[in-house]
């Protein structure tokens, strides 16, 4: 039995108070933008809907747009919302527009939609618009943070904003990485920011227009984030076998070098992925490279891997993108990064399912969720799918113990004992507790590890139980 079997008894209690109310776990999943430059995209409530069956836990969008706000409300999918760059300069003009900002586009929405961080801007500092001054990032960010403290807000939600590759003067070798002369000032207030506000470093890596570019002198492979066979080695004896975990520490030594290397910043890859389809003579943009560049880096994003710098540093990751955008600008390539057609139908097999959902775990535009979201009578508690195990193994092992709960049907005659996973034992335990309270939104919490379903989790003989 994975998990059941051990009760409270077993855990000293001081130590399931420090793992359930520690307000320093993080949860770490898998992250995806949603872009919506398209025509033929399905409704933000439909994505909503179909993205709670999946392996993804944080949506990152490029605006505000208050349909897909109130689309993932009460859905237990993080969201993170993004002043467009052409806003930056009004925001950063004084603290009450940035207020103005603030309670018109995001208090609405909250904390029904878990919005926890802003994104003031998109690689702004090096964007092709002369309009855009790079001063006016920090000074933006400055006034969005400041109306979040005022509001009580900052501790859910982070202000950051995420850059793209060429913020640095070079990316090899990644220990020798700095931020561009030009840049300096400006990232050097962005970085102090960043660590005296605890948000990450965001960057846009694209392994994909590096060997696009230099196919004669860049692996596919190690491009692709395979295990280079010889991989690539830096000056400092650090060996990579892809180029990804290059260009994040290219960026960690690059923080470094403006003397943050003794602050705790973490950094995350706000963007990444393959595009299906190029332009006429670019060999690297095809369905399998795609699927397999993204397979890996879900695959990587799951896997609470660090870096050669960092080993134990966990890396948050944000696929690019959801869909396919037939109105975006540019290059055939950047039509296509979609894992999704706009119609729904994908545009290759990458598996995003989880194998304990609320709705089984399927996962498709064209298909029939059981439930379909409804919101009835009916309504369950079941864990998040990327939910710390520490804490759930103490929420199963307090509901199995003195929250009464009776656990028999996750003992290994039981049938709920599979699957022997400790996320489905926890979800049955949740869910029993939740039941017995009355149903209250506080009793499926859980230091935030609960999420509150409108979908049967029952299976096969394993039924959940309803007040």
């Amino acid at each position: 039995m994975a998990a059941a079997q051990y009760l409270l008894l077993q855990l000293p209690l001081f130590l399931f108070l420090l793992i359930l109310l520690n307000p320093l776990i993080t949860v770490y999943g898998v992250g995806i933008n949603y872009g919506t430059l398209g025509n033929n995209l399905p409704s933000p409530k439909k994505v909503a809907q179909l993205l709670q069956s999946t392996l993804i836990d944080k949506v990152k969008i490029y605006d505000t747009n208050p349909e897909i706000l109130q689309a993932f409300s009460n859905t237990g999918i993080d969201l993170i919302v993004a002043v467009e760059n052409y806003h930056v300069a009004n925001i950063s003009s004084d603290v009450s527009t940035a207020d103005e900002w603030l309670a018109s586009r995001v208090v609405p929405f909250i904390p029904a939609t878990s919005i926890v961080a802003i994104c003031v801007g998109n690689e702004y500092l090096t964007t092709d618009d002369e309009k855009l001054e790079p001063k006016k990032l920090f000074q933006a960010m400055q006034n969005v943070h400041a109306v979040l403290v005022a509001r009580g807000l900052d501790r859910k939600i982070k202000v950051t904003t995420p850059h793209s590759m060429a913020v640095l003067a070079s990316s090899f070798p990644p220990s020798g990485s700095t931020f561009a002369l030009n840049l300096m000032p400006t990232m050097t207030s962005i970085v102090g920011f960043l660590a005296d506000t605890g948000a990450p470093f965001m960057v846009n890596a694209y392994p994909y227009f590096a060997y696009r570019d230099n196919p004669g002198t860049i692996s596919l492979e190690y491009a692709l984030l395979g295990n280079a066979t010889h991989g690539v080695r830096d000056p400092k004896g650090y060996v990579y076998g892809n180029m990804l975990d290059a260009q994040i520490d290219a960026i960690r030594s690059a923080i470094t070098a403006l003397g943050f290397g003794n602050r705790t910043i973490e950094i995350t890859v706000s963007e990444s992925g393959w595009p299906s389809k190029g332009d006429h003579g670019d060999i690297a943009a095809t369905p399998q490279n795609a699927k397999t560049y993204n397979t890996r880096l879900i695959e990587r994003a799951q896997s609470y891997r660090g870096t050669p710098m960092k080993p134990k540093d966990k890396i948050e990751i944000f696929v690019f993108a959801l869909f396919n955008e037939n109105k975006k600008e540019g290059s055939v390539s950047e039509r296509n990064f979609g894992i999704f057609n706009g119609d729904g139908s994908k545009v290759y097999e990458v598996d995003l399912s989880c194998q304990f959902c609320s709705n089984g775990g399927t996962f498709g535009f064209g298909e029939k969720v059981s439930g379909g979201g409804a919101r009835g009578p009916s309504v369950w508690c079941i864990a998040k799918p990327h939910a710390d195990e520490k804490v759930l193994q103490a929420v199963l092992d307090f509901c199995c113990g003195p929250g009464g709960v009776d656990c028999r049907e996750i003992y290994e005659s039981g049938d709920c004992f599979e699957p022997n996973k400790l996320l489905a034992h926890a979800s049955y335990a949740m869910n029993n507790y939740y039941q017995m309270h009355g149903r209250n939104y506080w009793n499926c919490d859980f230091k935030g590890t609960g999420l509150v379903t409108f979908s049967d989790p029952s299976y096969g003989t394993c039924r959940y139980p309803q007040q």
